[in-house]
């Protein structure tokens, strides 16, 4: 069965965030992700980490202004300084949390900007952060991002995450396969996974319950079928990596609202 990490941006909400893994312990989870530290000391975040036996996951570089709307910078022609500066704090926050696996947000495509400028953009500073990184034992991951959640997204489908990971060649950079955001763009989720996990370039997954984004056992998935072909594959290639829960519960944010439901965690 696969590794489920939970994302405490999303999960435990009727607690503060340093509460919260806690409360992701209790519940059994190994493993946390999020989306963004930084508003808090590395040392506190890796104190709760190691309180309550949690490995840090994943987390995501600075995306820019986020509450001004920014989805990252790092497809932003203009931009490299700022992009570059925010992924050396995030990879400082990396080194302090033990945590192997940055999230690079590519930003939303201005409506008037040059196709060819953008790609550009996106590939010299992917390859920069992937090689700062390697030293350090980290991947950087690219996620396909659906539009119906973020209109403008500059990446949304796997083929061309895949494509960007084959051009630039960095045997750090990886996919994170967000399982919701590909049924929402393409489908075909399951025949994906067998396509994919293969070729060594999915460093993480994520799900969600489609279309609400809810629990996985609510909505269109078939989530256990599709955790059956995730053990099938990773038993074939070796692949040993988590799987993100990034959902909001069903029921919100009040008190025990993720606990309870956690019917479709699998438990050995």
């Amino acid at each position: 069965m696969p590794r489920f990490a939970a994302n405490l941006t999303m999960l435990y909400n009727e607690h503060p965030f340093l509460e919260r893994f806690a409360a992701a312990a209790a519940d059994g989870f190994q493993g946390v992700e999020y989306l963004f530290p930084y508003a808090f000391d590395p040392t506190d975040i890796a104190r709760c980490l190691a309180a309550h036996g949690l490995q840090q996951v994943l987390f995501n570089a600075p995306p820019g202004n986020w509450d001004a709307g920014e989805r990252g910078l790092a497809c932003l022609p203009g931009r490299e300084g700022e992009f570059r500066a925010g992924f050396v704090k995030a990879l400082d926050y990396a080194r302090a949390l033990a945590c192997n696996r940055i999230h690079v947000m590519a930003g939303l495509a201005p409506a008037s900007a040059d196709a060819a400028e953008l790609q550009a953009t996106y590939l010299s500073n992917l390859a920069w952060a992937a090689g700062l990184a390697y030293g350090d034992g980290c991947d950087v991951l690219i996620e396909p991002i659906n539009t119906r959640d973020m209109p403008g997204y500059y990446l949304t489908h796997q083929a061309a995450a895949h494509d960007v990971v084959r051009t630039i060649g960095a045997p750090n950079l990886k996919v994170q396969m967000d399982l919701y955001h590909c049924q929402v763009m393409e489908g075909d989720v399951a025949s994906k996974i067998r396509q994919y996990l293969p070729t060594g370039r999915v460093g993480h997954f994520q799900l969600a319950g489609v279309p609400m984004r809810h629990e996985p056992d609510l909505g269109e998935l078939n989530y256990p079928y599709l955790f059956d072909v995730i053990d099938e594959v990773s038993a074939a290639v070796g692949w040993s990596g988590w799987v993100g829960c990034e959902y909001r519960p069903a029921r919100g944010a009040v008190p025990g609202g993720t606990t309870a439901g956690l019917g479709w965690l699998p438990r050995d």
